[in-house]
Order: C-alpha cells, then structure tokens, then sequence
C-alpha cells in the first residue's frame, strides 16, 4: 500500500494546541452569539415570510421585464410541521 500524506499529520506544538483550543472557543462562542440573534428574531422573521407570501399571491412577481405573474393559493409553499422550520442554516 502506498504512503500518503493525508495519512500522517506532524505533531502540534503546545502554542499551537493552545492557540487552537482558544479559536474554537472564540468561535463557538461567536457562533452562539449568531443563533441566539436568529433565534431571537424567529416571529418577526415568520411575518415577513407571510408579508411575502400576501403579496407574490395578491400582486404576483415579475417574470421578465413588466410581465407579472400570480402565485394562486395552491401553488404557496405551507410551513413545515418540525421544530427547526425556522431554522436559519450557515
């Protein structure tokens, strides 16, 4: 069998562990802070998607250049029936 590089990672340092275990932190942290944000803004977010969804069905969108179209109520995505349906993923 042949030897790959991906097979054998050199050792870290200390600095570089410590260092290391800091950034997750940080970054954990910084990604908490985003989902308690998003979490945080769920029910306006939710009437937004249904200001949406009034006027794409009322004054419909543009198509291409001044034509429109009328997304009819049977065309309208529902809201899915979970816990994270409002889940902002990134």
């Amino acid at each position: 069998m042949s030897k790959n590089v991906q097979d054998h990672k050199p050792p870290r340092s200390k600095q570089a562990e410590e260092w290391l275990t800091e950034e997750i932190a940080s970054q954990e942290q910084r990604y908490q802070a985003i989902v308690d944000e998003q979490t945080a803004l769920t029910p306006e977010r939710e009437k937004w998607y249904a200001e949406f969804l009034r006027i794409v069905s009322t004054k419909g969108f543009n198509v291409t250049g001044d034509m429109r179209r009328v997304i009819t109520e049977e065309e309208l995505p529902t809201k899915p029936d979970r816990d994270d349906a409002m889940k902002v993923v990134w």
